[in-house]
């Protein structure tokens, strides 16, 4: 039992991971339901046997404030999987401004980029664009969940239809 487990809000909302442990006692409390079980595992007693849970959803909406990710040199390189984002290397890496800051471009999720050294400086003060580098990815304001990937080496398949709704 040492899998994880989606918890959904009332709404259908993402909003945690827990344990198997605690996702069965919350559904044998009755307060979660199993919307979706692992069919390769089950959890086995003595005289009985129970589905192994991969997604839950609480009975009751649990009003959380907007969890806003802090724009952070860290998040950034959490966000992008700590490589460039030109040429997909994951050595000596810094911060590119997609928009250059000389040129107006500010501090945000969506031009911020992870870059290693040399691709930063041959783009240098241009947009990939006149410099003719291509962004694997467009740069975006990431919502808590997707930080659960990394901590969890991906996403299992059953929380994939929750999780991009």
């Amino acid at each position: 039992m040492n899998s994880d487990v989606l918890v959904l809000n009332q709404d259908y909302q993402p909003i945690s991971v827990c344990s198997v442990q605690r996702s069965v006692k919350l559904v044998f409390l009755e307060k979660a339901e199993l919307l979706h079980d692992d069919p390769d595992r089950a959890i086995r007693t003595v005289d009985d046997e129970f589905q192994y849970p991969s997604v839950i959803r609480l009975r009751r909406y649990i009003h959380l404030p907007y969890a806003k990710i802090v724009l952070s040199r860290r998040n950034v390189m959490k966000r992008d999987n700590n490589k460039c984002q030109y040429c997909g290397t994951k050595t000596d890496l810094t911060l590119d401004h997609v928009l250059p800051r000389s040129r107006g471009g500010k501090d945000t999720w969506e031009n911020l980029v992870t870059a290693c050294n040399h691709c930063n400086v041959k783009k240098g003060n241009r947009t990939p664009e006149e410099a003719g580098m291509q962004l694997q990815i467009k740069p975006y304001r990431p919502v808590h969940i997707t930080f659960f990937q990394n901590l969890l080496n991906g996403v299992q398949d059953h929380w994939k239809p929750y999780l991009y709704m």
